[in-house]
């Protein structure tokens, strides 16, 4: 079964990654196989939740765009280089090839052979050299082993066609030369005390076994086939290892981490037919032709806690969206087929994961408990937020029963280590908890970050300012906006980039804002932050 993995947005708070992790388990119970991802790192309060509970932190995903890894590409499509030239077009006649990777012992890649090259090399090659294993020689002539004391046979071939008395009188042979016989005995003897290299007995004929010792003296290596001497001949040149002809030692290669975008890309601008696969350390894996570019499988997504493409992982256009778990606005996300869209007007997507698990009977463990309440109580600021349901203020209370927590205490403890901001950076600062939104034709993005010191901030305003205009010009902000939360005054000071200030001063009604203004009661980025922005922008 295929793993399916349960993401939340960029920039992930305590809901978002409680949430992964919670409906994760769940869909697991119901028979799934599924891995929580982070999309960025957490937060502190979120990393004290997972520490209170024991839970381990969700790997990374940086995104799901289609890598080589995900294509149908011809695992293990290579051939060594001291395979012999017939093994090598064998294996490209069983693969429906025209090429194929060459791999040393180690299986690291060392170059690219085609059809094409092996043919010339069989039409114009010299056919006389030999450079090749006593293994490929008995391999391709179907041969028996009579005697063996070299691995590597080099050297010029020779058919011994003539006369016994003409060959032995006007052909040289020598420890560079192998001999391809029948059972001609004085032709024999001659190449014994020659020293040839290799002889090769054709037609199945026997050595004679008294020629045996000497030869062993000698330390001739010696085979016999069952093919003529003609076949013989012409097979040899077969045998030759495979990198011994014109080979590409240095082909276009993808490793399975790449892109398919830009294995597209590059293979359209050089038109190759085939491209080998490696891995980070040059091993071989395979070879991806280019009619298969449109054969892969794509990544499996279930969304908690958001809905648009903007917030969500890097190539989600390249992944299948099997399920979105939600309690924001509906945003720009599209899906070519149905799928199940949960989202209710609630302060928490926890809060709707936990009716899932009664809707399907599945029991909540304290762990996942404890991570549900969390969740919980960071989105809706100990339940005090606007966004705040009843449904919230109820499923709340379950679950600190079942994790056998105090609300407030835990839930005070949770928020104060998340709002320190001791040894953080102004763009850690900003970022940590920052959304952007698509509205009509334009982008806006708003920050919040929870703190009972602002005094720290108030120092550095103009930096802030600044950062926040640097993401106006990156990203084409039309407003850039940080609302620093005081959770026990229960209220955000609003800091903003400085093509923004007519548009705060009119969408929060303060006529005299300024960097820095405090606004009582404003706590939620979903009900009173980002819509009060929309509205005055779409109007």
């Amino acid at each position: 079964m295929k793993t399916t993995y349960v993401i939340g947005h960029k920039k992930p708070d305590t809901d978002t990654v409680c949430s992964a992790i919670s409906y994760s388990y769940l869909k697991n119970k119901l028979g799934w196989k599924t891995e929580p991802r982070v999309l960025g790192n957490i937060n502190k309060e979120t990393e004290y939740a997972l520490k209170y509970f024991n839970v381990k932190e969700p790997a990374y995903v940086n995104d799901v765009k289609v890598q080589i890894k995900d294509m149908k590409y011809l695992s293990g499509a290579m051939v060594n280089i001291h395979a012999s030239m017939e093994n090598t077009f064998n294996r490209l006649q069983s693969l429906g090839v025209t090429g194929l990777p060459l791999v040393d012992d180690d299986n690291k890649l060392k170059g690219y052979v085609n059809v094409k090259e092996m043919a010339k090399n069989i039409i114009e090659g010299d056919i006389y050299e030999l450079n090749t294993s006593y293994d490929n020689i008995l391999d391709v002539l179907n041969a028996t082993s009579i005697l063996r004391f070299d691995e590597l046979i080099q050297g010029k071939i020779i058919a011994a066609a003539y006369k016994s008395q003409t060959f032995t009188t006007t052909v040289k042979l020598s420890n560079e030369n192998v001999l391809i016989v029948a059972d001609r005995r004085p032709i024999l003897e001659y190449a014994l005390n020659c020293n040839v290299k290799l002889i090769i007995m054709v037609g199945n004929n026997a050595f004679p076994e008294d020629l045996i010792p000497l030869a062993t003296e000698k330390k001739i290596n010696i085979i016999k086939t069952p093919f003529t001497t003609f076949l013989t001949a012409n097979k040899m040149k077969l045998c030759n290892f495979i990198n011994t002809i014109n080979i590409n030692e240095n082909p276009i290669k993808f490793t399975n981490q790449d892109y398919r975008d830009d294995f597209v890309d590059i293979a359209t601008k050089y038109g190759h037919t085939n491209y080998p696969i490696v891995d980070n350390e040059n091993n071989c894996l395979g070879m991806l032709r280019l009619i298969d570019q449109n054969n892969y499988e794509k990544r499996n997504l279930i969304l908690v806690d958001h809905n648009q493409v903007v917030q969500s992982v890097d190539g989600i256009e390249e992944a299948n969206i099997l399920e979105v778990v939600d309690h924001h606005n509906l945003g720009s996300l599209g899906t070519t087929i149905p799928i199940s869209f949960r989202t209710m007007p609630v302060g928490c997507t926890s809060t709707i994961i936990y009716e899932i698990y009664k809707e399907n009977n599945i029991e909540i463990p304290e762990t996942i408990a404890g991570l549900m309440l969390s969740a919980i109580l960071s989105d809706t600021l100990l339940l005090k937020s606007p966004t705040t349901t009843q449904m919230d203020i109820e499923v709340a209370r379950k679950l600190a029963s079942i994790a056998n927590l105090d609300i407030e205490e835990y839930g005070m403890n949770m928020l104060r280590a998340g709002s320190s901001i001791k040894g953080m950076t102004i763009e850690e600062i900003v970022e940590q908890d920052f959304k952007s939104f698509k509205l009509n034709d334009c982008s806006i993005g708003i920050g919040q970050v929870m703190t009972l010191d602002f005094e720290e901030i108030k120092k550095n305003m103009n930096d802030y300012v600044k950062h926040l205009d640097e993401m106006c010009e990156t990203n084409n902000y039309k407003v850039a906006v940080l609302f620093v939360t005081d959770v026990i005054k229960n209220g955000s000071y609003i800091i903003y980039s400085t093509n923004a200030q007519n548009i705060v001063s009119e969408s929060y009604n303060i006529p005299a804002i300024e960097e820095g203004t405090y606004i009582p009661k404003m706590v939620s980025r979903k009900k009173q932050m980002y819509p009060a922005i929309a509205e005055f922008l779409n109007n």
